[in-house]
């Protein structure tokens, strides 16, 4: 990574259209949102990888598959997954993957579900539907011919209506309480490469793609990663009202990551929800003594995935940190088991296990 320069705010800024907005209706005018996590999913999406040229070689591709196989393995347990794959990769793919993952053929490039995948939204009445939202490669920073056409492929699978409210980025970088608030860092938004206008206009369409009321938008880091700093390696909903963030013990001034996190921290101490709630914040510390040696290693315990039963989460190899991060999000999700997994390969790839998943909510 290149580690630039720490976006001083969002409000005001104006850039060149990266898509145009579409008519409506929206997901937010046919009364449909996107729901937490924790609600109760009918299946798991994930992505098989492919691609050697992002990876570098064959046996860093290889790697990758393996967490991928990993997590997916220790999803199936609590609930079916679907992973997509291209049809040539099915055959070599599946004998590593238990009994209760199946395989879509869909073309694939790479393995991040939460932001090419379908963004699945509720009415609360039974209906389901994608929120499209234009993955275009983290601002056209990576090939994605094959994976932009995931959401639409799985709408179609499913006979699911597909609302495109005009905003162009991914999953991964907005959070949602299921409740009418969003959190989100301006910096992959905000974005010339993404979308243009201010952040209330950018704002204005996130609310109508994901059926929301407010958002609480803090900075980010723009060009540092290809993510340009998404808020799901950072910052989660656990409930409406609550919020675990992972923080370093203090900034540092030559690190604009951690400065990034603690002026989110700042932000989400002082904010209110859609319904007027101040925040609970709960800190999950960073871990120190990891096992990857990689400059650029996501150490993000924060990007977990909340399935039925279970939260599936990251260990890095620091026994104190890994032990406190698992013991906190137990008392966060009480009734669920906490299976930590070692996907190093994963996290050297800049991303984790939230990233690498997608759900529809029953």
């Amino acid at each position: 990574m290149n580690r630039r320069h720490v976006l001083a705010g969002a409000a005001g800024l104006t850039f060149a259209a990266s898509h145009a907005v579409a008519a409506e209706p929206s997901a937010k005018s046919a009364g449909f949102h996107f729901p937490l996590e924790t609600a109760r999913h009918t299946r798991t999406f994930m992505q098989w990888p492919t691609s050697v040229k992002t990876y570098g070689d064959r046996k860093a591709l290889e790697d990758v598959q393996g967490s991928i196989a990993d997590i997916a393995n220790a999803i199936q347990r609590f609930e079916p997954v679907v992973m997509m794959a291209s049809p040539h990769e099915i055959t070599y793919a599946k004998p590593l993957f238990e009994k209760n993952v199946t395989f879509w053929p869909f073309a694939t490039q790479d393995l991040w579900c939460r932001d090419a995948g379908p963004s699945f939204v509720i009415d609360g009445k039974g209906g389901l539907a994608v929120s499209e939202l234009n993955f275009n490669g983290w601002g056209n920073k990576q090939p994605h011919a094959d994976d932009a056409k995931l959401a639409r492929l799985c709408a179609e699978k499913l006979g699911l209506q597909v609302f495109d409210s005009g905003v162009v980025g991914e999953g991964g970088g907005i959070e949602t309480d299921g409740e009418g608030t969003l959190m989100a860092h301006a910096s992959c938004w905000v974005n010339p490469n993404r979308n243009k206008g201010s952040a209330e206009e950018v704002g204005k369409l996130l609310l109508d793609s994901m059926g929301a009321e407010k958002i609480i938008w803090a900075p980010g880091v723009i060009g540092a990663d290809i993510t340009d700093y998404h808020i799901d390696a950072l910052a989660r909903f656990v409930k409406p009202g609550q919020v675990v963030i992972q923080l370093p013990d203090a900034p540092m001034d030559s690190d604009p990551w951690s400065v990034a996190a603690y002026v989110t921290y700042d932000i989400l101490k002082k904010a209110t929800d859609a319904n007027g709630r101040k925040l609970d914040i709960v800190v999950i510390p960073d871990p120190v003594d990891i096992r990857s040696r990689e400059a650029d290693f996501v150490s993000s315990y924060v990007n977990y995935y909340v399935c039925n039963g279970a939260v599936i989460s990251a260990q890095f190899g620091d026994d104190k940190a890994d032990a406190r991060a698992a013991e906190i999000l137990k008392q966060l999700y009480p009734d669920r088991e906490i299976v930590s997994l070692d996907i190093d390969p994963i996290g050297e790839s800049g991303g984790g296990i939230n990233c690498a998943t997608q759900q529809p909510a029953v």
